[in-house]
């Protein structure tokens, strides 16, 4: 039985809000799949109908997940890392000076050096992973450019842009170009993508109010407004950056020896017996060079605590990515959104029923060489693990660590499938279809997404074209839909589950690259009852007799306590357990245990 604290339900900035003091995983688990998530012990659900970019439940089931060649090219970026093959600080510096050769000797006897195959096979390969390393850093800056000019409204905002890919250009190809191209090292044609996107779009759907703007817009003028937003990296990297018939172009700078052509330097020479000295320096180097080291990454997963050192990760890591202030990320406020929680721990059963950890919160921490990199904050639920939060080192955030943590989530759902069947699905919190930065999570496929009115799950690519025409939908009412009728649902539907409120403002979810949530409430406001939904008139149309109250220290229903009020507290009560049965649901409301005090 669980115990909610509340004296009504409050409103949050278009999300209906409960306080619990302590929840079961299997209510827990219900109220997700009526949409509902938690920040700590707050318990929140958006107003679908109210807010300008509704909030579906997206989840994943996860034995049908197969990753993406985007998704894969992440686990490996993490294998070069504990490969070796991969140097943080090495990867930091190729930001700061990335046509400098860094792995080399710095011996004399480097103007001379052996022509043997080994060597020249090991230098190109180093070449290799250096040009790839630099490529995927490059493709990564030009990538948040594109997110930042859509958002600003240069772009459509609500399309599913491409990725960036930026490209190393050959130096055959060079000698092709026009003269001057001689220091081009790397080039994206992404201005071209985006440019037939947009059309694609506004072909389709016939968007005539954005044809003014967007039909202007050629990849000449996207490629100049990237390099515009591209100009800071331009001051750090080393690069030169122009835009040029529609591609982005990093060129090599002056005073920069040109990745690749400064990596080896093979010539043919001889080598007399006076030069064993330093061949004898070269080989100490070498095989110094080839004993690369390698790194061990640990997970472990904990149940939710307080820890000194994920602490001092978060708050690094919302000053560094997120730019908050350092008054504002304090342990209080950690504790409440990240360290609290209401979920009952249901310990291993050993019957097939809970997995080895037990049902809970946890944080799931990510150790290289015994270094915390980054922390998941999860809920193990008896059908899924539901992602609410990650944080990270800033220094790696190279390996896309939001991307990598999620196909690590998915592979436990999975493993632990053995020791318990129930363990289905995957949760990735929220998904808004018109925020780009949400897009993300559709990319774990095949996802489904929950119908905000009769809580039925539906497959996204049903959903997705649904939600390209208006951002609140009825998603089991897909078939009608898709036949061009009304979505909307019938009168005495909405009036049973769709939560109304004259409390607007803006959404306060905050969405970061990993997937979760946050809200940190600073007021409270009980609806006062008024308004056509919450009149005596509905109410007696709506029992909420069965509602389990808790009232100093005791349990009963409500229609055995309902003469102990008086006629006002009473119908004030009473607006607001027609509100809480409603959006709970009439099950719920039975057995969760609405707290007076």
């Amino acid at each position: 039985m669980c115990l909610i604290h509340s004296q009504g339900v409050h409103n949050y900035n278009l999300n209906v809000g409960l306080l619990a003091h302590s929840i079961t995983v299997d209510d827990y688990q219900d109220l997700l799949d009526r949409g509902w998530r938690r920040s700590g012990c707050f318990l929140y659900k958006p107003e679908m109908e109210k807010t300008c970019c509704p909030s579906y439940t997206i989840r994943l089931r996860a034995s049908d997940f197969a990753p993406s060649k985007e998704q894969l090219r992440v686990l490996r970026k993490m294998q070069r890392l504990l490969d070796g093959t991969v140097d943080v600080k090495k990867t930091v510096g190729l930001v700061d000076d990335p046509n400098i050769s860094k792995g080399t000797c710095s011996c004399t006897c480097h103007e001379v050096s052996s022509s043997g195959a080994n060597e020249s096979l090991s230098a190109k390969n180093e070449e290799k992973n250096k040009a790839e390393l630099v490529s995927n850093y490059l493709s990564d800056q030009v990538d948040n450019a594109v997110h930042s000019c859509a958002e600003s409204g240069e772009f459509l905002c609500s399309l599913q842009l491409p990725k960036a890919s930026v490209k190393q250009v050959s130096s055959a190809k060079r000698k092709m170009l026009a003269e001057g191209a001689k220091d081009l090292m790397y080039s994206s044609n992404i201005a071209f993508q985006i440019v037939a996107t947009i059309r694609r779009m506004v072909a389709s759907e016939n968007e005539t109010r954005h044809d003014a703007k967007n039909n202007t817009l050629s990849p000449e003028i996207v490629a100049e407004k990237l390099a515009a937003a591209l100009n800071q990296l331009s001051e750090t990297s080393g690069f030169s950056i122009r835009a040029c018939n529609g591609h982005i172009n990093f060129y090599s700078t002056a005073t920069q020896a040109s990745l690749g052509e400064g990596a080896q330097n093979v010539t043919s020479s001889k080598e007399s017996a006076a030069g064993c000295k330093r061949k004898a320096c070269c080989m100490r180097k070498n095989v110094k060079h080839s004993q690369v080291k390698r790194r061990k990454l640990e997970i472990h997963l904990k149940r939710s605590s307080f820890d000194p050192e994920e602490f001092a990760l978060y708050r690094r890591y919302q000053i560094k990515v997120h730019n908050d202030t350092p008054d504002h990320v304090t342990e209080s406020s950690y504790r409440r959104f990240l360290v609290d929680t209401p979920l009952v721990f249901v310990p291993p059963s050993g019957d097939g029923r809970v997995p080895p950890c037990g049902f809970g919160s946890f944080h799931q921490q990510y150790v290289v060489d015994g270094k915390l990199i980054a922390v998941g904050v999860v809920d193990i639920l008896p059908k899924c693990l539901s992602s609410k939060y990650l944080f990270w080192d800033p220094d790696f955030a190279f390996l896309s660590l939001g991307k990598y943590s999620a196909l690590q989530e998915i592979g436990w759902v999975k493993e632990n499938q053995v020791h318990c069947p129930s363990l289905q699905y995957y949760y990735l919190g929220y998904y808004i279809h018109s925020c780009s930065k949400m897009r993300y999570k559709a990319a774990y496929r095949p996802s489904e997404l929950l119908c905000p009115l009769r809580y039925e799950w539906v497959p996204f690519n049903i959903a997705s074209p649904l939600l390209d025409r208006k951002p609140y939908v009825v998603l089991s009412d897909h078939a009608l839909l898709q036949d061009g009728e009304s979505s909307t649902p019938p009168a005495s539907e909405i009036a049973i589950e769709v939560q109304h409120d004259d409390n607007c403002d803006e959404d306060t979810n905050d969405v970061l690259i990993d997937d979760t949530e946050m809200i940190e409430p600073e007021s409270e406001s009980s609806d006062d009852g008024s308004g056509p939904e919450t009149s005596v008139e509905t109410l007696e149309n709506f029992d909420v007799g069965d509602i389990l109250i808790g009232l100093k220290g005791s349990r009963v229903r409500y229609k055995d306590l309902q003469r102990a009020f008086g006629p006002n507290a009473r119908s004030y009560l009473e607006s607001q357990l027609y509100r809480y049965k409603r959006v709970v649901g009439a099950e719920l409301s039975e057995r969760i245990v609405y707290s007076l005090g």
